[in-house]
């Protein structure tokens, strides 16, 4: 086989190795370089070294190993030529230097130990709270979903740019911050694991329902917050929150394919075709809410908001939709975390359990909320109540207010229909 070819074929090997391999590779080489940044870099060198030698040798049968092998051969180089040894061959390479070609299976014997460890205080650090969400976000994506900053800037629809220098800086501030890279412990742990699971389901609801551009779900956005949802399970599998957004997100993920119609738009759940609805997914969702209540610790937001997806996952039409159960559980869910977009979604369930007019006047009660002045749901959902009770002219207003909020394009031509048949209906 001639080398292009050969460099052809194994460049989606390579590709997929990277995807499975980065994170656990950046995450091992933080833990021993103390530094984000440089164990990034550092996986970088070995990514550009497999692109050099893979197309001619083959993909080696463990290639985590030996992308880590490189890595750490490259950071031995590093700190030689910074006359930093001392400490840090010994941290970093004794056995290397000793045996210059190790086995694979012996580096991955002996990365087995840590790697689940590592990876968890990599989580943990990329969600710190010294960085602002949207670099906690993007930082996540590119060390744990393994983006690449034109992927992440093409999913939030921002420049490439402005998606590199979030990275940049975020890494700085880890470093002149002296950011720990450890997994905190004792109340500190319980605080900094909802910033964990905020950043994971912020990437969940940026895919589940875009907020601007031309497309209504972004699936492989979901589908990046679920594998790092699954890995947060398997990583601490006795915080009940954990498995509550991983039950969440299962649920939320298996209408996907019912949310968009034929050309791409907006299918509401009501209207979702729920034979579309994903099985597996449904079935993985009820698995994790069933382990978050198995905890015997009082539950949280996440297991909550996922009971109430779960009362839909049951339901096999609209109309056996237990409404009455999914209102309850949402006034418990404002009693524990009250905020008005949760008002709002109970307003919603009040007026399905007992008329538009009751769910109407919980809606009008957050009017005057200043969080809720630009946040398009509002109008749009007191639109279809006041169509429900017949105020035609009203909700036609509210559809093309909540249509003139949004900056998602299909989410306007949907509020803009509605207006539209407010009028005829």
């Amino acid at each position: 086989m001639c080398p292009v070819t050969a460099q052809t074929d194994a460049r989606p090997a390579i590709e997929a190795v990277w995807r499975i391999e980065s994170a656990r590779l950046i995450a091992g080489l933080a833990r021993m370089v103390h530094d984000v940044g440089l164990a990034e870099e550092l996986a970088q060198d070995a990514l550009v070294s497999a692109l050099e030698q893979w197309p001619e040798t083959g993909v080696p049968k463990n290639p985590g190993a030996w992308l880590m092998a490189v890595a750490k051969r490259r950071a031995i180089d590093g700190f030689r030529r910074r006359e930093n040894l001392d400490r840090k061959l010994v941290e970093l390479g004794r056995d290397l230097e000793t045996s210059p070609q190790p086995s694979e299976d012996d580096i991955a014997e002996a990365l087995d130990d840590q790697i689940g460890d590592d990876l968890l205080r990599l989580v943990f650090t990329s969600c710190h709270p010294v960085l602002s969400t949207e670099a906690r976000v993007a930082l996540t994506l590119r060390l744990l979903g393994g983006l690449t900053t034109d992927e992440i800037a093409r999913a939030f629809l921002v420049p490439e740019s402005t998606v590199a220098q979030r990275i940049v800086r975020a890494k700085r501030t880890l470093a002149k911050k002296k950011v720990p890279f450890e997994v905190p412990e004792g109340e500190e742990l319980a605080t900094r694991l909802g910033d964990v699971l905020e950043v994971v389901y912020l990437i969940f609801n940026e895919g589940y329902s875009a907020t601007a551009g031309q497309d209504w779900v972004r699936p492989s956005l979901c589908a990046e917050a679920l594998r790092l949802g699954r890995v947060l399970a398997e990583l601490a599998p006795k915080e009940p929150e954990v498995h509550g957004l991983v039950a969440l997100m299962e649920i939320q993920a298996s209408r996907l394919r019912a949310r968009i119609g034929p050309d791409g738009e907006p299918v509401l759940l009501l209207d979702q075709n729920r034979g579309r609805w994903d099985q597996l997914l449904i079935r993985r969702g009820l698995a994790a809410l069933r382990r978050a209540e198995a905890t015997g610790v009082p539950v949280g937001s996440y297991t909550l908001q996922a009971a109430i997806a779960a009362c839909h996952a049951r339901a096999r039409t609209a109309e056996e939709t237990d409404w009455d159960q999914i209102a309850a559980l949402y006034a418990v869910l404002a009693r524990l975390s009250p905020s008005p977009v949760v008002e709002l979604n109970r307003a919603v369930a009040v007026s399905m359990a007992r008329g538009p007019a009751a769910g109407l006047e919980l809606v009008d009660s957050l009017a005057g909320d200043p969080a809720m002045a630009k946040y398009h749901l509002l109008p749009s959902v007191r639109g279809d109540l006041l169509a429900k009770l017949g105020r035609t002219a009203e909700a036609r207003a509210e559809f093309e207010r909540a249509a003139e909020l949004t900056r998602n394009e299909r989410e306007r031509a949907l509020l803009l229909d509605r207006a539209e048949n407010a009028v005829h209906s």
